[in-house]
């Protein structure tokens, strides 16, 4: 039997090279571009593996459970750590950053997620961006869930290592990422000896093997399926235009927002300030009372494809994600999200205005 799946021609070296090429484009960037034959956590660990070491001063914040992952791995790096830690509910600021080099100058390193779509809150990078330059530090920011729903843009930012991947905003596949590579970053992990070597983590073995030889041989044979549904998404994006499918996500997020506030019940934002909320995603608070992994349980029994979750770890008690990202950034979306959540704490007892709900997602702007 076929399938279109399967028997396909091998891609070629000049093939991956062009996806690299029009992934660099829509980062807006001239620095070297390394697509990656894993999930997103491939290039983040072996951006910081690569370049992060005992002799390694690294500021790392925390804004949400990834942060907390980055500085497990600096450590493991022998790299010295200063976390800077901020509630969930908010963002943090480049005067928090400033502070940060006034009291360790000695900061060389930089790790930052752009948003956080566990808990909804996103970074303002471009003024942390210009902290990180005064200072010359290496800025390193994880933009996988940010991509395709706000700007990211490496090179006016001064990031060094920025890693994204297709899952979330871009609608695509989970199984590639991306990473873009400043000149100076290859130059820290060149002058790395604990940098990964011929290691499916080695952002080294690319740059030597495959940009310097020219992008003529691969290193080794390509995800397929997943680099021909990148190639897909980002044809998609620049069909639609960025500045369209980042709109159609920002209005998800206030709509979502908006509709959240007219259900009534308690319900509210769980980033307080609407400048520190993501939009590729939005978090919700229950009320008081209510388990939230219960509420998202019940309110996916009405259509389990709706983009529902409760939140990870102890926010399970306490916080609804609505991913409205990619496919999902739609007001059908919000709408059945919210309705649902409406009837889940109706359920409960609450009182709840379901209609008011809706008429707040469609006064949103949505289309």
């Amino acid at each position: 039997m076929t399938h279109p799946f399967l028997d396909l021609a091998p891609l070629s070296a000049a093939r991956f090279a062009a996806i690299e090429d029009r992934v660099a484009r829509l980062l807006g960037t001239r620095q070297d571009v390394v697509i990656m034959q894993g999930e997103a956590l491939l290039p983040l660990e072996g951006a910081i593996r690569g370049t992060a070491g005992p002799g390694t001063t690294a500021l790392n914040v925390i804004t949400g459970p990834y942060g907390q992952t980055f500085g497990d791995w600096l450590r493991d790096c022998g790299a010295r750590v200063i976390d800077l830690a901020v509630p969930f509910h908010t963002a943090v600021t480049a005067d928090q950053i400033r502070e940060a080099f006034a009291e360790h100058p000695e900061i060389d390193f930089v790790s930052l997620v752009h948003a956080e779509a566990a808990t909804g809150n996103t970074n303002p990078v471009a003024e942390i961006g210009e902290v990180v330059r005064e200072h010359g530090a290496l800025f390193y920011l994880d933009a996988v869930a940010s991509i395709g729903a706000e700007p990211v843009l490496p090179d006016a930012w001064g990031v060094d290592l920025c890693v994204i991947g297709a899952q979330k905003a871009m609608g695509g596949p989970a199984g590639v990422s991306a990473v873009s590579v400043s000149a100076r970053a290859w130059a820290r992990m060149a002058a790395n000896p604990r940098a990964p070597r011929r290691s499916y983590l080695s952002l080294l073995d690319w740059k030597e093997r495959w940009i310097d030889g020219g992008r003529g041989a691969l290193l080794h044979a390509p995800a397929q399926l997943e680099m021909l549904a990148l190639e897909a998404c980002v044809e998609r994006i620049e069909a639609d235009g960025p500045e369209a499918v980042m709109d159609r996500h920002r209005a998800a997020a206030l709509a979502t927002r908006a509709a959240a506030v007219a259900l009534g019940a308690g319900l509210e934002p769980y980033v307080h300030d609407v400048r520190d909320a993501a939009p590729v995603a939005t978090t919700l608070r229950v009320p008081a009372g209510v388990v939230a992994s219960e509420v998202v349980a019940r309110a996916l029994t009405s259509d389990p494809a709706l983009p529902l979750a409760a939140g990870g770890g102890a926010l399970a008690k306490e916080m609804v994600r609505v991913n409205h990202y990619g496919a999902d950034a739609t007001v059908g979306a919000v709408r059945g999200s919210l309705a649902a959540l409406g009837s889940a704490l109706a359920e409960q007892g609450l009182d709840v205005d379901v209609e008011a709900a809706l008429r707040a997602v469609d006064g949103g702007g949505m289309r």
